[in-house]
């Protein structure tokens, strides 16, 4: 949001009929629940009075915004919260993190909603000592997984530990492998993605390949198995970054037409019904409330020793079925060509 204050905007007569708050997300970029904020605050007026954020613009009017929201600070906070640890010792632990799971607090309404339920609060629970590089927000963390993603995430228990893995990061020496799953079939068995990723100017909360001013971003995909189902055609790929970009294998696999299944943020279907009108156990139907994307194998040299740690988790349970559900009903199972 520009930071001169009062911002002063005339309402055009053809944007009469907008909700105040609907108004001012696309005047401002920024978030709904940012401007109702703004309004619960009665730091937005209209026609020099405090107003609501259902209010009906009806064209003509003139409103002030007079400040910024006061949002109460972000903290981490311990939680007991189960986690499934695979490897751990003095210098780093390994964690499997559950899709569903923020890595640490992020924006949202209430101080709830945006501070409980963290990775990092279940790692302040569970742990002594986290690395302090971070910051107060994100102690260990050296990497991060989207929400939705679940799979296998490193943590730094020291600053020295913290500062030599994310080296190795820096220098693309950590080894990510990933499991997806995607809407058709790629036109290559094997082939690698190197387009720049940046935010979406009009969808603030998406990536783009679109964008100019963009980091480089590099995956290389393999197709593990193309799927012609009573669903439509799927794809299990598997997929390696050299880099760590911002929802970098979303983008690119959806960047060639194949969104990850599950992932409406990327044009992915929130459900898919039967074609041919064939009938199947789900009536019908299937859906994934999350993505299908996991990160499978993880190698990393141990900061304090240089040894290399390699890990695997195998695909969670809801991953698994909803493989199942889908191959239930295969039309053709075509493997790749080696």
């Amino acid at each position: 949001m520009v930071e001169a204050f009062p911002i002063l905007i005339s309402v055009a007569p053809e944007d009469g009929g907008q909700r105040l708050d609907q108004f001012l997300v696309a005047r401002l970029d920024v978030s709904r629940a940012r401007v109702q904020q703004l309004i619960s605050e009665q730091k937005v007026l209209v026609k020099d009075v405090p107003a609501k954020a259902s209010l009906r613009l009806r064209g003509g009017e003139h409103i002030s915004v007079l400040g910024s929201a006061e949002r109460p600070p972000l903290r981490a906070m311990a939680e007991e919260i189960p986690l499934d640890i695979l490897y751990e010792d003095d210098d780093l632990a390994i964690i499997n993190k559950p899709a569903g799971m923020m890595v640490h607090a992020g924006a949202g309404a209430t101080e709830d909603q945006r501070n409980r339920g963290t990775l990092v609060n279940a790692l302040l629970h569970h742990f002594a000592a986290l690395s302090t590089v971070g910051g107060e927000m994100r102690p260990g963390i050296v990497h991060r997984l989207d929400k939705e993603t679940s799979g296998l995430i490193i943590v730094a228990k020291n600053d020295d530990a913290h500062r030599k893995l994310a080296a190795q990061f820096a220098r693309r020496e950590v080894k990510k492998t990933y499991i997806a799953m995607v809407h058709g079939w790629p036109k290559k068995d094997r082939g690698t993605i190197s387009a720049s990723i940046s935010r979406d100017r009009l969808r603030r909360i998406r990536m783009t390949t679109r964008g100019t001013g963009g980091r480089d971003a590099i995956s290389h995909y393999s197709v593990m198995q193309r799927l012609d189902t009573a669903f439509g055609k799927f794809a299990l790929v598997e997929v390696k970054i050299d880099t760590g970009r911002t929802h970098q294998i979303r983008v690119h696999m959806a960047s060639l037409g194949h969104a990850v299944v599950g992932d409406a943020l990327y044009g992915a279907p929130r459900e898919m019904r039967a074609r041919r009108g064939r009938a199947t156990d789900e009536g019908g139907a299937i859906s994934l409330s999350r993505n299908f994307l996991h990160a499978a194998q993880l190698e990393v040299a141990h900061p304090r020793t240089g040894e290399q740690i390699a890990l695997r988790s195998p695909l969670p349970a809801e991953l698994q079925a909803f493989l199942a559900a889908v191959e239930r009903d295969v039309a053709t199972h075509v493997p790749t060509k080696g």
